[in-house]
């Protein structure tokens, strides 16, 4: 058998989404997001919640060197008028494991556990996961969402500079945005290669380019929502 921690070093999940057990009134609003007894990011409750009406999960990876407040903006708009739960967790050291250590690890093992207790609390659409991002956190997405798409059934990554995955699962929707102009991952080199290469593996992409640098414009964010949620009852 496996082991859990061998599952983590090749960027695999294990938590599953059939284990809700409903505990009564749920906090709503932006909260810690405690694991094991310890804050490592942000939870963002929508105040649309109801446990009668599974609320649809987005996992939101900020950039390098940035805090868990980064990842969470990036949908925090959105989350109360879509009904969309948010989970953004921080990176253990400046930013995610495979880049700093060049091996999955501990940030795995983290969104890992807070998966399973978003799983557990919640009543979460399993139509409706995704795991997305910003920069490097971008990256990371589209990394762990390639090797986890049993689980993430949608990939958002604005302005990734890269995909890596040690093995693939599953064949979740991918939304990729990036700005003609930026500076920091230029997007010939980026997303003008990573989408058609994911393309070819026969993913339903979708590509979005804008004029601007290393940002996300209120428009695309607003898209990747849209896209996001487009076949939400």
């Amino acid at each position: 058998m496996t082991s859990l921690k061998a599952k983590h070093a090749s960027g695999l999940l294990t938590a599953g989404a059939a284990t809700f057990k409903p505990a009564g009134e749920v906090q709503r609003g932006m909260q810690p997001l405690t694991l094991a007894g310890e804050k490592h990011g942000l939870l963002y409750v929508p105040a649309s919640y109801d446990e009668s009406q599974p609320v649809a999960l987005a996992v939101l990876l900020h950039g390098a060197g940035a805090a868990a407040q980064q990842g969470l903006s990036l949908l925090q708009p959105y989350a109360d008028s879509a009904n969309i739960l948010l989970i953004a967790p921080a990176a253990s050291a400046t930013t995610w494991d495979i880049i700093v250590n060049k091996a999955f690890g501990p940030d795995v093992t983290k969104i890992d556990l807070a998966l399973a207790c978003a799983f557990e609390k919640f009543a979460i659409n399993p139509q409706h996961v995704a795991i997305g991002g910003f920069s490097d956190g971008a990256s990371y997405a589209l990394s762990l969402g390639l090797a986890n798409g049993k689980i993430f059934t949608h990939i958002i990554a604005f302005s990734p500079g890269f995909a890596y995955s040690l093995v693939r699962k599953g064949k979740p929707a991918i939304f990729i945005s990036h700005g003609v102009a930026d500076p920091v991952l230029p997007i010939a080199p980026c997303s003008r290669r990573i989408a058609p290469e994911l393309r070819k593996e026969g993913l339903d992409i979708t590509f979005m380019e804008f004029a601007g640098g290393h940002t996300v414009p209120e428009p695309i964010a607003a898209r990747a929502v849209a896209w996001f949620l487009k076949d939400s009852a």
